[in-house]
């Protein structure tokens, strides 16, 4: 009895394992092509183009990628929002293309990275789906400030959030811990 149990035993503990290393070789094929979704929709979603910070190149101005992703540079301390400039004119950016100033007051853009302290290393694919529905912090929390057009990402399916999702947390994590909004200046009686 005690032998036909072991092979019993045997047996479910083969199978198990072929079946482990069955799901595990099928699961990174799907990680990865959700990871190279997401990295296709961060790209064309521009991204970028406010979450990675600005550097002068060669060329002019381009993306400092030794910061992907990593928002407003911590070490680039903005106090208060400039003096506002005259209509037509609404918003003003800083030079890493992180800060703008605009009748909502000084938003900074978003660590995306993985960082636990920092980032979005303790966020999971709901909180980061509630933020981009609601246009609020972790789906509840203080409104997402312009220039983030959650109004138009919010559109996006599921799938295609949790790709964008899956993506950010495969990026290497950056420490930095970027500044709550300011609030607009108020206008001084004259």
């Amino acid at each position: 009895m005690k032998s036909i149990n072991r092979i019993s035993l045997a047996a479910f503990a083969a199978i198990a394992a072929g079946a482990a290393v069955a799901n595990d070789s099928a699961s990174p094929a799907l990680d990865a092509e959700k990871v190279a979704r997401g990295k296709y929709l961060v790209t064309i979603g521009a991204c970028h183009d406010c979450h990675t910070p600005w550097i002068d190149g060669p060329n002019g101005p381009e993306l400092d990628m030794s910061r992907m992703l990593s928002g407003h540079p911590a070490d680039r301390a903005i106090a208060s929002p400039p003096a506002m400039i005259e209509t037509p004119w609404v918003v003003q950016v800083n030079d890493t293309n992180t800060a703008w100033a605009g009748p909502s007051g000084v938003s900074f853009t978003a660590n995306l990275t993985p960082d636990r302290e920092t980032g979005l290393g303790n966020w999971t694919f709901r909180s980061a789906k509630d933020t981009i529905r609601s246009g609020r912090h972790l789906g509840r929390g203080r409104e997402i400030l312009p220039p983030m057009p959650y109004i138009m990402y919010r559109q996006m399916t599921d799938e295609d959030l949790e790709a964008v999702f899956t993506f950010l947390q495969s990026i290497p994590p950056i420490e930095n811990l970027v500044p709550d909004p300011l609030p607009p200046m108020v206008a001084q009686a004259q």
